[in-house]
């Protein structure tokens, strides 16, 4: 899979291919009611279902194996509209030559969510504008252990949904 993507001329093209692949034709798991809950990049693939944290699993391996440096990292976001309750949502953080360490969001797109590889700027699912909301900073080489506990743990994908994983801020 990864070598058909990289018929780039430069890491940003295959990094765009990839990442336009991994949004476009994996399914998110909740939006479509999918099981199996899948973690490793492989079952992504082999199923074409993940949650974005699955989903960011497949687009690091596809990066990695197109020699592009890629790493995980998350955001903490509302569920719902507003407030509590909160949950980590998955992304990629990609190295571009250009311009450095670059966020993408493969989750997939649908009314209300429009992600997209525009760099420098990051076209991410969702902005955070609540206080309790937050891009976090570290890039992860692995799944955060928080991540790969739910999707280990649960065994469909309304299970998954009842029980995101969260991680509790420190508020100035």
């Amino acid at each position: 899979m990864a070598t058909s993507l990289s018929s780039g001329a430069n890491d940003e093209s295959i990094a765009k291919q990839c990442f336009e692949w991994v949004r476009d034709n994996i399914m998110h798991s909740y939006d479509y009611k999918m099981n199996p809950v899948t973690c490793k990049a492989s079952d992504v693939l082999r199923h074409r279902t993940g949650y974005c944290y699955a989903k960011s699993h497949l687009l690091v391996a596809l990066l990695r194996s197109n020699s592009i440096p890629a790493g995980l990292c998350y955001q903490r976001i509302s569920v719902g509209e507003h407030g509590a309750p909160f949950c980590l949502h998955g992304l990629t953080a990609v190295h571009l030559k250009n311009y450095g360490w670059y966020r993408i969001d493969p989750r997939g797109n649908k009314e209300g969510v429009n992600a997209q590889f525009v760099p420098p700027v990051e076209q991410l699912a969702f902005p955070t504008v609540q206080q309790e909301e937050a891009d976090l900073p570290e890039i992860w080489s692995d799944p955060h252990p928080l991540v790969s506990a739910v999707l280990e743990e649960f065994d469909s994908y309304d299970a998954v949904y009842e029980n995101l994983p969260d991680m509790h801020l420190l508020l100035k």
